[in-house]
């Protein structure tokens, strides 16, 4: 990598997680509120058709309600760079979900996989790549090794 690339890396790197994070919170606070979202006028009822109907998994209220605690709570913290590695895991398997659940249609206009197949890989990397050096996990990891 270049002086000036990887001069910047750090700051686009934090740019990537507070992103894909805010992305993620948009999802996540209208089933939290039973707001609308796009076309959908209560994404909560939806991920619960999603989970229990489509899927075929128990639980599905609870499930639902994970999801929601995941794309508030745990999307703000991924943003922050807390938990960075845990979270972006948890995000793999969830937009893995979303992709067998919406598939095999390819095209997001289509309401398929398109979407959750690039977050999915997205998460992926930051699994592998881990905190950056603008995160609290970053800022834990600089303390610990001084």
């Amino acid at each position: 990598m270049t002086t000036k690339a990887s001069a910047v890396e750090p700051a686009a790197y934090a740019l990537l997680c507070i992103g894909f994070g805010a992305i993620l919170f948009t999802h996540g606070l209208p089933k939290a509120l039973h707001d609308a979202h796009g076309s959908m006028a209560d994404p909560m009822a939806s991920s619960i058709h999603l989970i229990g109907d489509v899927m075929g998994l128990p639980f599905a209220p609870q499930i639902a309600a994970l999801v929601m605690l995941l794309e508030t709570v745990g999307a703000v913290m991924l943003a922050v760079g807390l938990f960075t590695r845990l979270l972006a895991l948890a995000f793999v398997f969830e937009m893995a979900g979303i992709a067998c659940a919406l598939g095999p249609t390819w095209p997001w206009i289509d309401r398929g996989i398109e979407y959750p197949i690039f977050m999915g890989l997205l998460a992926g990397y930051m699994v592998v790549r881990g905190a950056g050096d603008w995160s609290i996990d970053g800022g834990w990891m600089k303390r610990r090794a001084s």
